[in-house]
């Protein structure tokens, strides 16, 4: 079974580094359409396929004998589960705003 599987809630620090690399991917996702515009499904395929390529090229850089300090092993169908739950998860999920994520407009 795969040691990616989280099994308990991510701490203060692991919800930050999240939160930060979901901004980063929303806004190069939104920049790359209007840079370049095409059908919205042909761009989240390509977003998919993004995640597939990064799964792939970070999976093949752990030791093969699962030794690798993080405490990862990669098992693709496991893995491949719990992503297809996270993005059913975030599909039925309404959206919330948490004033903690929001990024300042200004100053008072």
């Amino acid at each position: 079974m795969s040691a990616g599987l989280v099994t308990a809630p991510p701490d203060a620090a692991e919800r930050h580094a999240q939160g930060t690399l979901e901004r980063a991917l929303t806004t190069a996702f939104w920049q790359a359409l209007q840079r370049e515009p095409m059908h919205v499904m042909a761009a989240l395929e390509a977003a998919a396929r993004t995640v597939g390529t990064l799964y792939r090229q970070v999976a093949a850089a752990h030791d093969p004998d699962g030794h690798c300090p993080c405490g990862w092993e990669p098992d693709p169908e496991t893995d491949l589960i719990v992503l297809e739950a996270m993005l059913a998860a975030a599909l039925s999920r309404p959206a919330q705003l948490d004033l903690a994520d929001m990024v300042p407009a200004g100053r008072a």
